[in-house]
C-alpha cells in the first residue's frame, strides 16, 4: 500500500452555499471520492471489491476540523493517508488543501473511521490484504 494519496478537485458553484463558500456537507464528498480515487489508483476499485469479494467500507465515525473556507473556482487537492489498520477496520487521515508550494493552506482535516463489511449481512470482515499495513 502507498503512502499520501492526493486527489485534484476543482470547486463548483454547486459546492456553494449562498455566501459563495463551499458547503460543509460537501468537504465530505470530496474525501468519499478521493478515497474511491485512491482505491482505483492501487487497482481494486469499489464496484471490484463488492463485486469480487462481497465486501465494502462504511463509515464508522468521522472527526473534522475547519480552519479556512474553500470558493468558487477553488483549486483544491484532497489527501487520503492510512494511519492505522486493524483486521476488519482502517483510520485515515484526509485533508483538503488550496494552493501548492508556500503558498499551500490547509483548509479542512479529518480522521476517517472505516470498516468493511459482508455486502448482505453488513457484518464485519477482514480487510482486503492490498490495505494491510
Amino acid at each position: 500500500m502507498s503512502g499520501k494519496f492526493v486527489w485534484p478537485v476543482r470547486v463548483y458553484y454547486e459546492d456553494t452555499d449562498a455566501g459563495g463558500v463551499v458547503y460543509h456537507a460537501n468537504y465530505l464528498r470530496y474525501m468519499e471520492r478521493a478515497r474511491n480515487e485512491w482505491l482505483r489508483d492501487m487497482g481494486h476499485p469499489v464496484e471490484q471489491i463488492v463485486a469480487q469479494e462481497n465486501k465494502l467500507f462504511v463509515v464508522r465515525s468521522v472527526e473534522m476540523q475547519f480552519a479556512r473556507p474553500a470558493k468558487l473556482s477553488d483549486d483544491l487537492s484532497v489527501s487520503a493517508q492510512v494511519v492505522l489498520s486493524k483486521k476488519a477496520s482502517m483510520q485515515l487521515r484526509q485533508e483538503v488543501r488550496r494552493g501548492a508550494g508556500e503558498s499551500e493552506e490547509l483548509l479542512v482535516s479529518a480522521v476517517v473511521e472505516l470498516a468493511m463489511v459482508n455486502s448482505e449481512s453488513f457484518r464485519p470482515v477482514r480487510l482486503p490484504a492490498f490495505l494491510t499495513i
